[in-house]
């Protein structure tokens, strides 16, 4: 797997955990019909984001103290009547396809009323590299089926088992962007699970605590939470790597940065720009400094809540 490949992969794993972090029981009429599943979010009321919401995300790649900008994802949200189309489309910038050029497209269309997915598809271009894998979600019997292959005419089909209430890599930062985190403390760790690459995942998140004052570069400052993400060690990851994703401490729960070393160089994902959200953005605490640029060097800690 190339190092944009999984600087890609990366995007969208950090993502879900930083909102998988949000985890709670289901509510109570869930529980009394899936009993055996009672910490997953089977049934949620959207109160986070609306019908036009876009981020725009930056990513930086460092190798031997040079930082490299390779490239771009865009989130973004449709209402469809009866259900929301979620998007997230990551590309490398025109000087760096000659290197490696990468088009990846991530699309998932879920139940308005319950957040779960009804489908999702991802389409990956990555230099020679190809993956088409559309996964259709059969709650009723508990399964999972992937339609995968190198293109959409040559996938063949795979039932795999799985939990009625499970998400797939991008539903899942959407519905539990609706979850309230007021409750956490700091230290205090939360399990996770979500099916990607033929597979459930369960992992964990340990939430660090809330910031005061974090300093997006080409943004402003934030009041902001911070979590570390059990990762995947030697998919992504060297066994010593510690994710860190900041957030919003405000209803719209917006990521605003993800950091973390990998197995070759680092990498800073950065929050490049925001439009439709569902609230004003009142976390933001200072504006940036005017001609003010994206760029990954200078971002510190942040001053921490008492």
């Amino acid at each position: 797997m190339s190092v944009y490949s999984r600087i890609m992969k990366l995007v969208a794993l950090a993502l879900v955990f930083l909102f998988l972090a949000f985890s709670s029981p289901a509510p109570e009429r869930v529980k009394k019909v899936l009993p055996l599943f009672p910490n997953d979010q089977c049934d949620m009321d959207n109160t986070a984001f609306r019908s036009g919401e876009t981020m725009v995300f930056k990513v930086f790649y460092n190798w031997n103290f040079i930082w490299m900008s390779a490239g771009e994802v865009t989130f973004k949200v449709e209402d469809l009547g009866n259900s929301y189309h979620y998007s997230a489309h990551g590309r490398t910038f025109k000087g760096y396809d000659g290197f490696f050029k990468v088009r990846d497209k991530y699309d998932v269309t879920v139940d308005k009323t319950t957040l779960l997915p009804i489908s999702a598809t991802r389409d990956v271009q990555e230099g020679k590299y190809r993956l088409y894998d559309k996964l259709t979600f059969d709650r009723d019997n508990g399964k999972v089926v992937s339609l995968r292959g190198k293109t959409k005419e040559t996938a063949e089909e795979t039932t795999y088992s799985a939990d009625p209430c499970i998400h797939d890599i991008l539903s899942m930062v959407y519905c539990a962007r609706n979850i309230s985190f007021d409750q956490m403390k700091p230290g205090q760790d939360f399990p996770i699970k979500i099916f990607i690459d033929k597979k459930t995942w369960p992992l964990k998140v340990n939430y660090k605590g809330k910031y005061a004052d974090k300093k997006i570069r080409g943004l402003g400052h934030f009041k902001a939470v911070a979590f570390n993400p059990e990762v995947i060690k030697g998919y992504i990851f060297k066994e010593d790597n510690n994710l860190t994703v900041w957030v919003s401490d405000d209803k719209n729960r917006l990521p605003l940065m993800i950091e973390t070393p990998i197995s070759v160089g680092s990498v800073k994902i950065i929050l490049q720009e925001y439009n439709g959200l569902r609230y004003k953005m009142t976390a933001k605490v200072k504006e940036k400094k005017e001609g003010e640029e994206i760029s990954p060097e200078d971002e510190g800690e942040g001053t921490k809540k008492n």
